[in-house]
């Protein structure tokens, strides 16, 4: 199937974000310093669950795009909204938006990109 230039940039966006999870996980697991203004180790198995769960469903939404499985914009519209909310959750918990503006604002304009017309016509799930 002939894969659009948007959806091949949506790939990709989607192995970035796997790697930034991956990164993530690493840093909950006390492997890698903060960035913040405190450089200390952080620990917290949940949190690093939680994103390495991510950067698993990332890298596995990357191939369904590069594939262009109708499936894959639903899931990709879930995994971005679940990813917007733990980020939230992060913040909400005593994280900082530094740790999380990044994830923020490509998974914001993942969201806008997704749900226009020509995006959504390239997987066939317009009605």
């Amino acid at each position: 199937m002939d894969r659009p230039i948007g959806v091949t940039i949506l790939t990709f966006v989607a192995v970035l974000l796997a790697f930034i999870n991956a990164i993530a996980m690493l840093r909950f697991l006390g492997f890698l310093p903060s960035l913040g203004v405190l450089d200390i180790r952080i620990f917290s198995i949940w949190y690093a669950l939680l994103y390495g769960l991510l950067a698993y469903i990332w890298a596995w939404v990357a191939y369904m795009l590069w594939q262009v499985d109708r499936e894959a914009w639903i899931f990709l519209a879930i995994i971005t909204i679940f990813n917007l909310c733990l980020s939230f959750v992060v913040l909400v918990t005593g994280g900082s938006w530094y740790d999380v503006n990044f994830t923020v604002i490509v998974n914001t304009l993942i969201l806008i990109y997704i749900m226009l017309p020509g995006v959504r016509g390239a997987f066939r799930t317009e009605t």
